[in-house]
This record gives C-alpha cells, structure tokens and sequence, in this order.
C-alpha cells in the first residue's frame, strides 16, 4: 500500500523536527515548510494525503496558505497555533481546516488526531476510491490489485505495462482530482519534467486503449485540458 505523506509547515524547527520523528516513527513520509509559500510550491510536485500547519507564520501565513490550499485540494488540514482563542479556532475551521490545535501539545495526541483525520478522508470522501482491502482500489468496474498488480474491468482481465499501471494506480489514488502532466511525470519516472508531457499522453492513450470501451469518448479518465487528467466518471 502506498505510504501516505503528510506535509508540516511550520518555522519553529524544534517542533518540526520533533514531530518528524514520531511521524516517521509511525511509517509515514514526511515533507516539511517553514512558511504558506513553501507548502504550497510543495503541492506542485507532490502529492500530500495530510497537512499540518502552524497559523502564525512569515511570508503567508495558515490562514491564507489553507484558503489558497482549498481553492484546489481537499486533503485534511490541521491548524496549530499558540492562539487558542474560539475565534482564532472558529476562523480557521470556517477557512477549510478540519482540526485546530493549541500549542504546546502532546505529540502523540496529534500523531492521533492525524490517524483518525486520514481514516476519516479515505473513508467517507467522495474523491478518494474504495478500498475493498488494503491492496484493491474500486472506481465503479475498474479494480486494481496494488498486491498481485492485477487490473480488471468488470470480469475482463487487463494486461498494463508496469508504467502504465502506476500510472493508472496514481489517478485511482487522487480520483476526482486533476493531477498535471508534470506531477504525473515526476511522480512514475521520479526525474526532471523536461519535455515529459509527450511521454505521459502516449501511455494515458495506452491505457484507454485497454480499458476503455471507447477510447475516443473515454469513461474513466478524463481529460482537463490544458491542465492534466483526472480518474472521474462522465455524468
């Protein structure tokens, strides 16, 4: 299964490094900012299942990082903050937070709340794909088995290419989130986008050749133009 990645922003760095151990401790990948800019330069290029950010920040702080951040994503975020006034909390819930804690604060208690946000997110969000067990991934009659790296659609078996198969995983894993060529690129070849959008449409091409219908008027995956592709059914 993949290893969820949770993005800390924050500028005090002995809060950051302390909560890097206890995350990593917990098998999670970890990537870290120290202001609102830097967080969301991170969201170009990586794709991020949690978000922890502390309010007072220089350059951008919480409050403006989490509205830009839901302009476009709908991860979990959980605010920190030595403000621990019910406005302060009141305001960054009304922004799109969906869990405000005050410092100081029990690491474990957020390594907690953070557990329970990512149980709540992949379970009841519309946006996130069925998991029937820990390997398979649903989105209507497409099935794919991270574990056997087997794909189907309906009962018909279907043959992908390792590249095209993680591609695939990583718009089943984001359903109805549009992912841009160069985050594509970047996260199935793990270099340099360069001039790799051409390289992603050839194998999104192959991949509604076998599992589409009809490749021309594909069913599952969609194209954003000028943006990217996204895992999302016709209406």
């Amino acid at each position: 299964m993949k290893q969820e990645t949770i993005l800390l922003v924050d500028d005090e760095r002995e809060i950051v490094d302390l909560l890097e151990i206890y995350f990593c401790n917990e098998g999670y990948r970890l990537l870290k900012a120290s202001d609102g800019l830097e967080a969301l330069e991170h969201l170009k290029d990586e794709m991020v299942d949690l978000i922890i950010m502390d309010v007072m920040m220089p350059h951008m702080d919480g409050f403006a990082a989490c509205m830009k951040i839901r302009e476009e994503r709908n991860m979990p975020i959980i605010m920190l903050s030595a403000r621990n006034s019910d406005m302060d909390k009141i305001t960054g819930l009304s922004l799109g937070a969906d869990d405000y804690v005050g410092k100081p604060f029990n690491p474990l208690e957020l390594v907690a709340r953070a557990k329970s946000q990512l149980r709540r997110y992949h379970r009841f969000n519309k946006d996130i794909p069925a998991r029937i067990n820990d390997n398979e991934l649903v989105f209507d009659d497409l099935a794919i088995d991270t574990l056997k790296h087997e794909v189907s659609v309906g009962d018909r078996k279907v043959k992908l290419t390792p590249r095209e198969f993680s591609i695939l995983e990583l718009l089943m894993r984001h359903q109805g989130q549009v992912l841009g060529m160069e985050q594509i690129y970047r996260n199935i070849w793990n270099e340099p986008f360069l001039d790799g959008g051409s390289t992603v449409m050839v194998h999104i091409r192959n991949i509604r050749e076998k599992i589409e219908t009809d490749p021309k008027h594909p069913r599952y995956i969609q194209t954003v133009w000028g943006v990217g592709y996204k895992l999302d059914g016709l209406s």
